[in-house]
């Protein structure tokens, strides 16, 4: 299996200009590179540029702000993933891929050209206030972020433990702006959990695509296993992605060794592909994934791959949609490079990018609020009359109680989660069905 690979290379400053108009970029891992003459003319616009700024605007400039500035700039222009990070932003960044960071809990990125949530996530202070997936951030503070680069937003939405910072959010179906103000906090994400639902199926929910999340997941999955399950349930909802190593170790988990996973296109036709390795613990059990819009990257290569394969039934809604990959390159003064370096394409070939992965099952819990409105009149009708009819009963016995309470128990799933619900019960009919035998 191929890997992504980081390079080392980048300079600062008036060296930067320098470099470029002699026409050589020289640096650790990159191939000398010789800048064609029809290039000379837009690179020596450039200088001028930055003569022009520094001689006569209005106030004095320092030339790495506008080297910066510049850099910020012209990845801006490339597309909404791709970015300039300054120190600070790239040690976070590390920091965050291994579970732990500072500020409100949300994934963002760029849907229609509008700072979205992708997710809000689970036990997080914007978890808590009501951020939804979905919901377009019009301001941070005082700040419109229609001029912001994503990073930049970020930046603004970090800050110290027990500072506050406001949002005004746009929802689909809410004529008014929210405004929401939400207290900083450190961010802690446990990025796998896992438990058992409705007697023996295994439920797995996975937050966010981590250094350690396939190690965590094996983890999981032994102690399931231990429980006897016979099915599994595996929630990728409202996961925002992360680490494409992670959503390849995930994945091989299910699939048999040499099943393509996800294949990386990037230019001049090179392609890199991710193949399940042998682990010698593919699980085989009946099983649902679901997904929903805040589904996106990481979570829809393994939820395509479990498609494409025949693993797994997806269920929910359509995911978000992102199918590009970006490569974080350090840069020499210790600030950092997120760069779009290619597409990911499905098992069977198809890029989901700006299209998301399509659920085998559609369960919309927004298109079914209106039937279980409609409904509720008619459940507490029925409700009332199971209490009377409960009540005209002679009481159960001691193990009757105990079957009754351990019912509850096995099917610990909310009342209001209506995907879950749909997917357990799907479970029960799978095995129903596979029991079935033909007349003889």
């Amino acid at each position: 299996m191929k890997q992504e690979h980081q390079s080392t290379v980048w300079v600062t400053g008036l060296t930067v200009v320098t470099i470029l108009l002699v026409g050589v970029l020289i640096g650790k891992g990159w191939d000398r590179t010789g800048y064609a003459s029809e290039n000379y003319e837009e690179l020596q616009i450039f200088a001028e540029v930055l003569s022009q700024v520094k001689k006569h605007y209005v106030e004095e400039t320092k030339m790495q702000d506008l080297v910066h500035g510049a850099v910020r700039g012209m990845l801006a222009g490339l597309d909404p993933h791709s970015s300039y990070m300054t120190l600070d932003m790239y040690k976070e960044m590390q920091v965050e891929t291994k579970g732990e960071f500072g500020g409100l809990g949300i994934q963002i990125g760029i849907k229609d050209n509008r700072l979205t949530v992708i997710a809000p996530i689970e036990d997080t202070p914007a978890f808590a206030a009501g951020i939804q997936a979905g919901d377009v951030i019009a301001k941070v503070g005082d700040t419109p972020t229609k001029d912001l680069t994503l990073m930049e937003a970020v930046q603004k939405m970090r800050g110290p433990k027990g500072t506050a910072v406001t949002l005004t959010v746009l929802r689909e179906g809410t004529k008014k702006p929210l405004v929401y103000e939400i207290t900083r906090d450190t961010i802690k994400i446990q990025s796998v959990r896992g438990k058992v639902i409705g007697g023996n199926t295994g439920y797995v929910r996975i937050t966010q695509f981590q250094e350690q999340t396939p190690d965590d997941l094996s983890d999981t999955l032994e102690t399931l296993k231990e429980q006897n399950i016979q099915s599994l349930i595996l929630d990728l909802r409202n996961n925002p992605g992360g680490l494409l190593t992670a959503a390849v170790g995930v994945s091989e988990q299910f699939l048999k060794s040499g099943k393509l996973i996800v294949s990386i296109k990037g230019r001049n036709g090179r392609e890199d592909e991710y193949r399940a390795r042998a682990n010698g613990n593919t699980l085989e059990y009946p099983m649902i994934v679901l997904i929903n819009h805040g589904s996106a990257s990481a979570s829809e290569i393994v939820a395509a791959a479990m498609q494409d394969w025949g693993k797994a039934v997806i269920l929910g809604t359509t995911s978000f949609g992102k199918g590009s990959v970006q490569t974080i390159l350090p840069l020499s003064d210790g600030s950092g490079l997120r760069l779009t370096t290619a597409k990911y394409y499905t098992p069977e070939g198809e890029s989901i990018h700006n299209i998301g992965v399509k659920p085998d099952i559609v369960v919309d819990p927004k298109a079914t609020a209106k039937v279980k409105e409609t409904a509720s009149t008619e459940e507490e009708d029925a409700k009332a009359e199971d209490t009377v009819a409960l009540s005209q009963k002679p009481a159960q016995d001691a193990g009757e109680e105990k079957s009754e309470d351990k019912k509850k128990n096995d099917n610990d799933v909310p009342p209001d989660d209506i995907q879950l619900q749909k997917a357990l019960e799907l479970l029960k009919t799978w095995k129903v069905f596979k029991q079935l035998r033909p007349a003889a």
